[in-house]
């Protein structure tokens, strides 16, 4: 967006943003990204430097019903979770099955699905689990800041209230989760690398016989990520039961 507003005439493919998921009744920092992520949008629509180029959307009540419309559209899975902190779900599987690719970190499945696929047909990033466990007593979030003038620039523009002019008070929960809190999940630590990755990401869209090398390299290679396979194996090594002929 930042980048967009500056330079208005570099050349970019028009990207929608897709974001979804629930807040916990109680998880009152979600509640805030939800409604930061709703003036987002809002910003992006009504700005005609961008208007466009780039869109924002967050889809409510995320479901099952709403995954299947979703993943099967999408270009781009971002599985950018902490190294360590993912509980391994399989939504990524279901983009790459569905022709997306990744841009992560290595954490969870998003490891194993690298490892089948080849990582040069990922845009992995970030640090790893024992990177994050082993630098915890010292990080600084605020190096960060002081010293990669993009995360600079990202943070100066979400506290300045460019996004929540009539709500002063709505960013000081991620001021203080990014930055004067300590930054317990790292993120600042990952992001040039994220942004980093995603200019790889945005090269490569821009040459449709690479990019289309990748996405058939993710979807042959998915079939290890199967629920069929899954089932066979805990069937067989776990509970010792054998396929019954169907006559």
């Amino acid at each position: 967006y930042d980048r967009l507003r500056e330079s208005p005439d570099q050349e970019m493919a028009p990207r929608t943003f897709f974001f979804a998921g629930k807040a916990a009744p109680a998880y009152h920092l979600a509640k805030v990204i939800i409604k930061f992520l709703n003036n987002l949008a809002g910003t992006i629509d009504n700005d005609p430097a961008v208007r466009g180029r780039l869109k924002v959307v967050f889809l409510p009540e995320y479901s099952v019903s709403l995954a299947e419309r979703l993943i099967p559209a999408a270009d781009v899975s971002n599985q950018i979770s902490t190294a360590g902190y993912e509980a391994s779900g399989t939504s990524n599987m279901k983009f790459m099955m569905n022709g997306a690719l990744t841009i992560g970190t290595r954490d969870g499945a998003t490891i194993e699905m690298a490892e089948a696929a080849g990582e040069d047909n990922f845009f992995m990033f970030g640090l790893t689990a024992d990177e994050v466990a082993t630098s915890r007593g010292w990080y600084s979030p605020q190096w960060h800041y002081d010293n990669q003038p993009e995360t600079r620039a990202a943070l100066d523009l979400i506290f300045s209230g460019h996004f929540s002019r009539n709500e002063p008070d709505l960013v000081a929960p991620l001021r203080a989760a990014l930055l004067t809190g300590g930054d317990h999940y790292m993120h600042l630590a990952d992001l040039a690398a994220y942004l980093e990755a995603d200019r790889r990401l945005l090269e490569l869209y821009a040459k449709p016989e690479g990019w289309t090398t990748k996405v058939i390299a993710n979807v042959a290679s998915s079939g290890k990520f199967s629920s069929d396979r899954t089932i066979a194996e805990y069937a067989t090594g776990i509970w010792g039961a054998k396929p019954c002929p169907v006559p």
